[in-house]
């Protein structure tokens, strides 16, 4: 014992000691911060506790049997194996996840064993079928019956649907027994049903939290090989309808098609709603000339792939994304 309290006690100054590398703790404030948290403060209740103890050991004085009885608080070691209470999040979600399904069933069964134990006790309060303590004794006294209290009845309900059963409180009629069985049956079913919608949540939420972590571990790779596509597709020099849009790529490639005075010169595709109406006109505008036009001024008056502003709903993006590819697409087919 003497060593187990020394190995606690530096184990929990090494803690406090080194709590000082998060940001939160920096300093000696910082530590006595982190000694007033709950887990810590349980463990000094416990330093504290065992010290008398073993200090005492086993003398025979009133102090030395006092301090026995401190030996409970050593039990609250145990709860130091979850520091992070994952155990008791785990277990709250799933009651809370199967809330209504539980307060359903803890219901039923209340209402049972309400139902079950009036009923018995009506029946078996007027039982006069009293047996004596002992028949070869005329004497003696009658036995008291089991059923003198609807509080009796309640314990013998309780006991019984919870299918404990101790056997003190038992009905002494056939009607108190028919029903007895009766409701035996039918509350047992729902003061059960609690634990199998536990049993089915915990698992349901272990389940979630692995595929949590596979999620975890797949997400990152994924999303680097996303971006790792989209750079290459986008940096492609055989195909010409595809335009960088970092600055970056702008720099460095060399290309007519990813210059910046290119880019630049390239009309916008953020049309507002004016704009959009006027678009038929335009295009009037823009086929009366199509002859001056070459295949590099085509290209000049296509559309960049710049991002839209996010006021734009999905619907008129995809609406003016497809407008302006199907107008890019006979203007090149005329010139």
């Amino acid at each position: 014992e003497t060593f187990a309290i020394f190995i606690f006690g530096a184990e929990f100054g090494l803690r406090v000691w080194a709590a000082g590398c998060c940001c939160r703790y920096k300093g000696w404030r910082g530590r006595l911060k982190f000694a007033r948290k709950p887990l810590c403060i349980l463990d000094i209740f416990v330093l504290i506790a065992s010290v008398p103890v073993v200090a005492v050991r086993n003398q025979g004085n009133v102090l030395a049997t006092s301090l026995r009885s401190l030996r409970f608080l050593q039990i609250l070691r145990m709860l130091r194996m979850d520091r992070r209470g994952g155990t008791w999040k785990l277990l709250g979600s799933a009651i809370y996840a199967h809330s209504k399904e539980l307060i359903t069933a803890w219901y039923i069964g209340f209402l049972s064993l309400i139902l079950a134990s009036f009923l018995v006790y009506l029946v078996e309060k007027d039982d006069v079928s009293m047996e004596v303590s002992d028949p070869d004794n005329p004497t003696a006294q009658p036995k008291a019956q089991d059923f003198d209290t609807y509080a009796d009845a309640l314990w013998w309900g309780l006991i019984t649907l919870t299918t404990i059963g101790y056997g003190d409180k038992t009905p002494k009629t056939w009607a108190g027994r028919l029903l007895a069985g009766t409701f035996a049956l039918i509350g047992v079913s729902f003061f059960a049903l609690p634990a199998g919608i536990l049993g089915s949540g915990l698992a349901l939420k272990v389940q979630e939290q692995h595929r949590q972590k596979h999620f975890e571990k797949r997400r990152q790779p994924a999303a680097g090989l996303i971006q790792s596509a989209w750079r290459y597709y986008s940096t492609n020099p055989i195909r010409d309808d595809l335009i960088a849009t970092w600055r970056f790529y702008e720099t460095i490639i060399s290309l007519p098609c990813f210059r910046k005075d290119h880019l630049e010169g390239i009309a916008s595709q953020k049309m507002s709603l004016l704009e959009r109406v006027r678009l038929p006109s335009a295009r009037q505008s823009i086929g009366s000339g199509k002859k001056l036009m070459g295949p590099a001024d085509s290209i000049e008056e296509s559309p960049s792939k710049e991002p839209k502003p996010a006021g734009f709903s999905n619907r008129e993006r995809f609406r003016t994304a497809f407008r302006m590819k199907a107008y890019t697409m006979r203007q090149s087919s005329e010139v």
